[in-house]
């Protein structure tokens, strides 16, 4: 009935009809009764802590008026909202108030502001060295990634800097300035070597005398570049602060150390070479020699010799009756799909790849997958330092708490606070470090021998401290860990147990 006389979408009382209902239903009862009523829309106005929005809540019109668009511009004027009002959203939450229910809506935004971006560094030398090495989601390491000698002159530009900006400026709904938060202005690296800020320029780094070009962060060292044609009693042992570049052999005996890369065009027959950097050799490694490199080792063959790698080593053909150690990786028959590791040892990390493993006719070969020296060592030692500054924070703990509770008589009380806060920082800054270490370490679980042709003759596999003995020939796959097992997998895909 009060559809039918057009009061349909008032606002009806449901006590007052029920009231009505229960007269209705007692005889000899008159009343007069207001049962509902017409409803102007109406709303309330919200605005965000920061005052960058701001928003309308609208109760709809039941059987009154729909909200007026003049009226909600009159109550963001008074609310002090003059910027970033949005006219097509209030115009639609108007004219959507005549019908529809409650409604929440943004209608105005102010514009944040654009935070400075921080100093950044471009690198002018196309083909600088970069020394750390970049690791991939399986935990390895480009082997392939050494390059040829990279060269500059003095003087020639290495890096320029970009200084930050200050950003811009936004506006809250009010109008008022947001400001920016500038970009932190970065230096250049302290202690670079062969390298100095121009004195015209302070965002450019020049050279300071001919070398090879080194990236070291937010900086290019330039490393001194010495050439021989050959090393030996003529020349005598080399150490060099810096690469050291040999076309030919370096001869039984004869030392090269350097800081640098050591770069070897010939053999290395029964010598001695170290270097802080990369190590590459464009003949074999013979006769007992050592070579020991930083970084990457790189030859076209290693027979009767120890080779130790920070990160990988890499040889074209085969490696024979050699001790090889690397903390990621060795490669074996790069350039060779009849490359051969045969006899002695060889150790990483993450991955052993070569063609053919072992021999029928030479003695055992062994290897030793999922061992870092170097992680684990630093690994221990932090986790000591961590034990220890721990200890040392809970002894200050014990303090703060024993003189908040005894009373502190000498005024020990806020150095001890201090000293605590400073600990507890300290330790905390500690954590992050270790579990970067631990996730590093958490990767030798899928550590790796991969076999190209097969598996010939004696060789013993240990990973992470697990050992099997393999006495029978396999075809193409690779060996890993399954659990607490060392598993087979074929070239088809099926993994079985080894041995």
């Amino acid at each position: 009935m009060l559809s039918r006389a057009g009061y349909g979408q008032c606002q009806l009382f449901d006590e007052a009809l029920s009231t009505l209902v229960e007269a209705y239903n007692s005889p000899g009862i008159e009343l007069e009764l207001t049962i509902g009523e017409c409803r102007a829309a109406s709303f309330t106005l919200e605005i965000a802590a920061d005052a960058m929005q701001a928003w309308i809540n609208v109760t709809a019109a039941r059987g009154g008026k729909a909200l007026e668009v003049d009226a909600v511009f009159a109550a963001l004027d008074a609310a002090g909202v003059i910027f970033g009002i949005d006219q097509a959203a209030v115009s639609a939450v108007c004219a959507a108030s005549a019908t529809q229910g409650a409604e929440r809506a943004c209608i105005a935004s102010g514009k944040p502001a654009e935070n400075g971006i921080d100093a950044s560094f471009e690198l002018l030398v196309t083909d600088a060295r970069d020394r750390s090495p970049r690791v991939d989601e399986k935990g390895l390491i480009d082997f392939r990634d050494l390059g040829e000698i990279p060269s500059v002159a003095a003087e020639q530009p290495l890096m320029r800097r970009i200084p930050p900006t200050t950003g811009t400026a936004g506006r809250n709904v009010r109008g008022g300035a947001v400001e920016p938060v500038p970009g932190k202005n970065l230096p250049f690296a302290e202690n670079l070597v062969g390298a100095y800020v121009a004195d015209d320029d302070a965002n450019l780094l020049r050279a300071v005398f001919s070398g090879q070009p080194v990236r070291c962060g937010n900086g290019v060292n330039v490393e001194p570049i010495l050439h021989f044609r050959n090393v030996n009693l003529a020349t005598g042992n080399v150490s060099f602060d810096g690469t050291v570049s040999i076309e030919g052999e370096v001869l039984p005996g004869m030392k090269v150390h350097a800081t640098g890369d050591i770069i070897v065009g010939g053999v290395i027959d029964g010598a001695e070479l170290k270097a802080g950097g990369d190590i590459r050799i464009g003949g074999g490694i013979i006769a007992k020699a050592q070579v020991e490199a930083g970084g990457a080792v790189s030859a076209r063959f290693v027979e009767n010799s120890q080779v130790l790698a920070g990160t990988t080593i890499a040889i074209d053909d085969t490696a024979l009756q050699s001790d090889l150690q690397a903390n990621n990786q060795i490669v074996v028959g790069l350039n060779s799909p009849r490359g051969r590791l045969a006899g002695g040892s060889a150790r990483a990390m993450m991955l052993i790849q070569v063609p053919i493993l072992g021999s029928s006719t030479g003695g055992v070969t062994r290897l030793l997958l999922g061992v870092n020296p170097v992680l684990d060592a630093k690994y221990q030692q932090l986790q000591k330092t961590i034990e220890k500054q721990r200890e040392e924070e809970s002894n200050l703990e014990k303090l703060v708490k024993h003189l908040s509770t005894h009373g502190d008589k000498a005024g020990m009380l806020e150095r001890a606070k201090a000293s605590w806060q400073k600990s507890l920082q300290a330790w905390a800054k500690l954590l992050p470090e270790r579990d970067a270490l631990e996730q590093e370490l958490a990767l030798t679980a899928t550590a790796k021998i991969e076999v190209g042709a097969g598996v010939e003759g004696a060789v013993d596999i240990t990973f992470c401290g697990k050992a099997l003995r393999l006495r029978r020939t396999y075809e193409t796959g690779s060996f890993s860990m399954d659990g607490d097992h060392i598993v087979f997998t074929d070239m088809m895909g099926h993994v079985k147990p080894a041995g």
